[in-house]
């Protein structure tokens, strides 16, 4: 048997995109065994994936992560973090490790002086790149999401006017700069004749209630606050159409092959965390030519220039034009 410990720490869009290294490594490698170790926040994410036989989480005291490691006598670590951290972590353990690189210089350059230098290449493939000495070969299967059959909700007990289809539009983001304003979303909805589940979680609650307010479609149903996380992905998972901002049910969508508007306010597709689908199945929105784009690699409270005109500038339109026509494919 051969024990390998992954190693992703965060975010849910990070740790689902590194589904296919977990799959690929558990069918290709022969007598293989595939662990886990994530932040506890996360651990619901990895624990109904069929190809993972245990998850770890980190505990309050690093010694006592470290002793879990070395009980479980792993012969190899693929982290796929690749921070001080787990840094601390391999030294500590001493068996052979391969790791992901980062490419913060790239991203650095990209940022700062709008120099791109990164490789013209989603993420999930530099993962497996991580694992290449294995011989692994990317089968094609893209994402994995897992939902436990507790977490799958019944759609037709929220609302009867969501029995014939709707979009699903996810408000949520960590950052301000990637949330498409209020505002815009309102007007989205106002022109398009579908109905529609806001999805986000507690802290989306009141600027759902604003998008609703502002709306003039009678067929919105909040689901924000409401409903798990697994349970948001059950009903991303039936939505019709999907629009996001760049944010980690974006990244559940494409695990469940869904056509998906996704809208990008400060970070920009170049960084290789765009929807790991079928360019068929995937409609990218942005401003290109932003001379404030990308302002960081992640996102910021608030805008540095105080326009916001990456999200601002989004012309609805387009996007309602995307929605009518992924809706029939």
């Amino acid at each position: 048997m051969i024990k390998f410990l992954i190693i992703r720490f965060s975010s849910i869009g990070d740790i689902v995109l590194t589904t296919p290294v977990i799959r690929c490594l558990k069918n290709q490698v022969a007598e293989s065994e595939i662990h886990f170790l994530t932040k506890p926040a996360f651990e619901n994410i990895l624990t109904s994936n069929p190809n993972i036989s245990k998850v770890l989480t980190l505990k309050e005291k690093f010694s006592d992560t470290i002793d879990e490691i070395k009980n479980e006598r792993y012969d190899y670590i693929i982290d796929l973090h690749n921070n001080l951290r787990t840094k601390r972590i391999k030294s500590q353990i001493g068996i052979l490790s391969f790791s992901f690189p980062k490419l913060n210089k790239e991203k650095w350059l990209l940022v700062n002086f709008k120099i791109n230098r990164l490789p013209n290449k989603h993420i999930v493939d530099r993962y497996l790149e991580t694992v290449k000495l294995f011989d692994i070969e990317n089968d094609g299967k893209g994402l994995d999401y897992f939902i436990p059959q507790k977490d799958e909700v019944d759609i037709s007990k929220l609302s009867d006017f969501l029995f014939s289809g709707y979009v699903g539009i996810v408000i949520g983001a960590k950052h301000f700069t990637k949330k498409m304003p209020a505002e815009k979303i309102a007007e989205i909805i106002s022109k398009i004749k579908y109905s529609v589940i806001i999805i986000g979680g507690k802290d989306d609650i009141a600027e759902a209630e604003k998008i609703i307010s502002l709306s003039t479609n009678d067929k919105v149903f909040n689901s924000c606050g409401k409903f798990n996380l697994n349970q948001s992905a059950s009903i991303t998972k039936q939505a019709k159409v999907i629009v996001s901002n760049d944010t980690g049910l974006m990244h559940i969508a494409a695990a469940f092959e869904k056509q998906i508007i996704s809208v990008w306010g400060n970070t920009v597709p170049e960084f290789g965390m765009y929807p790991y689908i079928g360019k068929e199945k995937s409609e990218i929105v942005e401003i290109k030519n932003l001379k404030c784009r990308p302002c960081t690699k992640i996102g910021f409270k608030e805008c540095p220039k105080k326009h916001f005109r990456c999200m601002n500038d989004i012309d609805i339109n387009v996007v309602v034009q995307l929605i009518e026509k992924l809706w029939k494919v």
